[in-house]
This record gives structure tokens, C-alpha cells and sequence, in this order.
């Protein structure tokens, strides 16, 4: 869930007000803890949204683990492909008031539990000790002396946190955006890896024949299927590949069992690097095929494509953002955050014993820490791509315009089906 600010909230709140509304926020650390997985006790679920589009990824809905609504575990829901639909809730006038109703059920804040705890207690034990040192005053409004009077109070000056925000704001911003960087640069991969099994599909089934030899439909349909189906077992085998193996060794066999001739997917499953394997009986399936030697090289140049994209994707799986870069920014925020109660404690002498700092300071730490959370979910981009949605796509795509008939074919002439698409398109435009 990601929460944006609305200019409409012009006016000043009331003290009360801002107070409840600040003591609401300080609960968001407790209420965290909530959703804590239990060991012993049988997993509840949580319903899910459900989806318009079908590349919609993660297990069956609509029940969802409760263990896997944030962590490592909810990686696979964030894996959403927008439609229409979706197009249209995301840029509702409600979504200021929906992001904010979430935000307790968010998965980014729920795994930053321990760090809002860790910065909440901290703001608490400065109002509790300065309180003890410095004198404090009771619910009836009468102001006491210092329990403790020969302890000094704890406070640092503002100027240093003032100073050092610009800094931190810049390693913050670089992080993100390089972690969106790493994200998009992944999602262009597949987009090539999609628009280019369709080019060498559709030239394969244009140009296939040469010299206007006679061609027999059963051998060309099958010739064109292999061609197909390892387009298919090349990108399939690529996800497989920039996957965690328990999430999807056993379905990655099943279907390659159940698309392929058992010796073809088992040369795949046996092979040490099976994109290339795969990629290599593509390679196979188009040198085969009767057509101009001219043209096979046209068709080539998409797997030369395909490498690229595997190459890349590789780069981005085992090369993270340096971590002297990452280690630096999280220790700078934790640091930062953690002493950030002691330079508060002074502009809150407004509120009653001070108390404001501790939901203002779990507030800041949600942000802060978010955003320093969000980059580094980004940062490995993979298992939040649909990458499976993917695949089903470009075999569905393949399979299709195989299908299609192409030169030499008796009841088909290249104009004709020229003329057709065009008629076929027409109404559409």
C-alpha cells in the first residue's frame, strides 16, 4: 500500500484532535505485531481481491495464508497485471480514502515491525526518563518536581537532524531510483522476450516453404508447432531459471511433461543451463524448416535477442545494488531515526508531558523505513514480475499464429489474407 497526501486538508486541527489522531498512529507498531505468524495455531486467511485480468499470479483465491500477507512470503501477490479495469480503480477520486483505510493491512508496513517498535520505544523511554528528571505534569494539570534530580535529562539539538536530512533524503531518492531502475530494465526483457517470439512465429508461418516446392499441411503444421512449443520452452525455461526452485521446479516439469514429447523435455529438465537448451533445440526446430537460407537468418536475429535478454536478466539476479551502498543508507536511516526522539522532545513541549513525540516519531519511522523498504523490494525484480502470466501469454500467442495459414497453402493466397485481416480490422478503426 502506498499512501499519498491529500492537498485538500487546508485547515488546523484542533489540539484534541491532532492528539487522538496521534495516539492512533503510535498503535501502528502494536498493531503489527498482530499479524505475527503463529506456530502452533491452525493459519487463518485473509480474503483477497479478486482480479479481472487472468495473469494474475499466486496461489488459487480467494483465501490467502495470513503468514504470506507481508514478507518474503507475499512477494507472489504483488505480481498484478493491469487491465481496464484495474486502470480505472487506480485512478479513482477514492484512492486517497482506500490507501489510507489499508494501511494497517499493508504488507510493506507490517514488515517493518520491529524497526517502528525499536524507535517507538526509544521515543517512549525519553518521555518516561525526562519526565523522571526534568519534573512532569499529572492528569489533574498540576506540574511536579523531578523524581530524580541529580540525573541530567537526555536531549540533543535539532540543528544536526536539520543538517543531515538533505543528505538522507538524496540516498534515499538515489536508492529508490536505482531500484526501479533494476525493476523496469527487468520488465523491458520480458516485453522483448514477448514482441519477439511473436515476430519469429509469424515470419516462420509467413515464409514457410521456398522455391514453390509443394508443401504438405501435416508436415508444415508440424513443423511450425516444434517451432512453437520451443518458443514456449525457451521463455518458460527462462522463468524457471530467475525463479526460486521450491516455488516452481515441480510445475516448471509438469508442464514441459505435458507440452513436450518426454524426450524433449527431459533433455530441457537434464540440461545444467536450460534457457540455452531450449534456445538450442529452437534453433533446431527453425534451421529445419524449407525456406530461403536468407530468411532463417532474419528469423535468427530474434534469438540473438533472447540471449540479450537472458544475459541481462542474469546481470540484474546476481548483481544487487554495491552493498557498502545499501549497508551505508540503512545504517544512516537507522541511526538517524534512533536519535531522532532525543532532538524531538523539545518541539512537542506543547503536548501534555511531551507524549506527542512517541506517535510522531512512529509515524516518521513508518515513512522513512518504507521507503528504504520499498527499494529494496524492487531491488530484485523477478519474483514480483508475472513472469508466469508472461509465458502463458507468448505460448497462447505462438500457438495461434501457427496456426495460421502461409504461402503455398491451397486455400489461402498472400493477398487473400491480406484483404481479409484488413476487411477483419475495418470496424475496428
Amino acid at each position: 500500500s502506498y499512501i499519498f497526501p491529500s492537498s485538500s486538508h487546508r485547515g488546523k486541527p484542533s489540539s484534541t484532535m491532532h492528539l487522538s489522531t496521534l495516539f492512533l498512529l503510535a498503535l501502528a507498531p502494536l498493531q503489527t505485531n498482530a499479524f505475527a505468524p503463529q506456530p502452533l495455531a491452525t493459519p487463518r486467511v485473509n480474503a483477497a481481491v479478486q482480479s479481472s485480468t487472468s495473469l494474475q499470479m499466486g496461489p488459487p483465491k480467494p483465501n490467502i495464508v495470513l503468514q504470506e500477507t507481508y514478507g518474503e512470503g507475499s512477494r507472489k501477490y504483488r505480481r498484478t497485471v493491469y487491465t481496464h479495469n484495474e486502470w480505472v480503480k487506480h485512478r479513482s477520486s477514492d484512492r486517497f480514502i482506500r490507501n489510507l483505510s489499508s494501511i494497517f493491512n499493508s504488507g510493506v508496513y507490517k514488515s517493518l515491525s520491529r524497526e517502528v517498535l525499536a524507535t517507538t520505544v526509544v521515543a517512549s523511554f525519553i518521555v518516561a526518563w525526562n519526565g523522571l528528571t526534568g519534573g512532569y505534569t499529572d492528569l489533574d494539570g498540576v506540574q511536579h518536581e523531578a523524581l530524580i534530580n541529580f540525573l541530567p535529562m537526555l536531549t540533543l539539538p535539532l540543528t544536526p537532524f536539520t543538517l543531515l536530512s538533505p543528505s538522507l533524503g538524496l540516498l534515499l531518492v538515489f536508492r529508490t531510483n536505482t531500484s526501479y531502475g533494476r525493476w523496469d530494465e527487468a520488465r523491458k526483457f520480458w516485453g522483448l522476450n514477448i514482441n519477439h517470439t511473436r515476430d519469429l512465429n509469424r515470419m516462420a508461418t509467413a515464409w514457410y516453404g521456398h522455391d514453390g516446392i509443394p508443401i504438405d499441411p501435416t508436415t508444415r503444421a508440424e513443423d511450425l508447432r516444434q517451432v512453437s512449443l520451443f518458443t514456449w520452452a525457451f521463455v518458460r525455461s527462462m522463468k524457471r531459471h530467475l525463479s526460486p526452485p521450491d516455488e516452481d521446479e515441480a510445475a516448471f516439469v509438469q508442464e514441459l511433461n505435458a507440452r513436450l514429447n518426454p524426450s524433449q523435455a527431459g533433455a530441457i529438465v537434464a540440461a545444467v543451463h536450460r534457457p540455452n537448451r531450449a534456445l538450442y533445440d529452437l534453433s533446431v526446430a527453425i534451421d529445419r524448416l524449407p525456406m530461403h537460407f536468407m530468411r532463417k537468418n532474419e528469423i535468427n536475429k530474434n534469438l540473438s535477442i533472447f540471449e540479450d535478454t537472458l544475459g541481462g536478466s542474469e546481470r540484474l539476479l546476481s548483481s544487487p545494488v554495491p552493498l557498502f551502498y545499501t549497508r551505508h543508507t540503512a545504517r544512516f536511516l537507522s541511526t538517524w531515526l534512533l536519535l531522532l526522539p532525543f532532538a524531538m522532545y523539545d518541539p512537542f513541549k506543547g503536548s501534555w508531558n511531551h507524549v506527542a513525540e512517541i506517535p510522531a516519531i512512529a509515524l516518521a519511522s513508518v515513512f522513512l523505513f518504507g521507503i528504504e523498504e520499498l527499494a529494496t523490494q524492487l531491488e530484485e525484480p523477478f519474483t514480483i514480475l508475472p513472469m508466469q502470466g508472461f509465458c502463458d501469454k507468448i505460448g497462447a500467442n505462438c500457438d495461434e499464429i501457427v496456426s495460421w495459414a502461409g504461402q503455398g497453402q491451397d486455400d489461402y493466397k498472400s493477398a487473400d489474407v491480406v484483404r481479409e485481416n484488413l476487411e477483419a480490422m475495418m470496424p475496428t478503426r
